[in-house]
């Protein structure tokens, strides 16, 4: 791999690092606020969008974890790949057919580990969206509930 492929590769790394901590770091701002908000309110059945928002923002924060998780799994599984093909391996050593075996299975396992990785990543990003849209539902709802409501 050249020098300019490489710096690519780890510039794209840290930026997907950085949408999904900055994804998992909205989320939980987004429950904080809302605990925030809702201190000292009664329970009522208008907070049920308010509910699930949070519902969809956890989900949100846990898909980004697994992301990560699934991430950290293939960075394991390269270099394990590099050790297999380089012939360094401990259990693979240099016979040809062991590390034909190896490799092939270690990238059916990153392949695995990548749709894995994709899947959660856009449900993390699908989720949290949802949970905004929950969200303002619930705000809007609470403002006309007090417009028909007098005090």
């Amino acid at each position: 791999m050249s020098d300019k492929t490489l710096e690519v590769y780890k510039a794209l790394r840290e930026g997907q690092n950085k949408y999904t901590y900055f994804l998992l770091a909205a989320a939980g701002a987004a429950i904080a606020l809302t605990i925030n908000q809702t201190q000292a309110a009664k329970l009522s059945w208008s907070q049920i969008p308010l509910a699930i928002s949070v519902i969809c923002w956890a989900l949100s924060f846990f898909f980004g974890c697994r992301h990560l998780a699934y991430i950290n799994s293939i960075l394991y599984a390269n270099g394990e790949l590099l050790d297999v093909e380089s012939g360094n391996h401990p259990e693979v050593g240099s016979h040809p057919q062991m590390i034909k075996t190896a490799s092939e299975g270690i990238q059916i396992s990153i392949k695995t580990n990548s749709n894995h990785a994709n899947n959660f990543g856009h449900l993390q990003f699908r989720v949290l969206i949802l949970g905004a849209f929950f969200y303002m539902g619930w705000h809007i709802l609470e403002m006309y509930l007090r417009g028909i409501i007098k005090p």
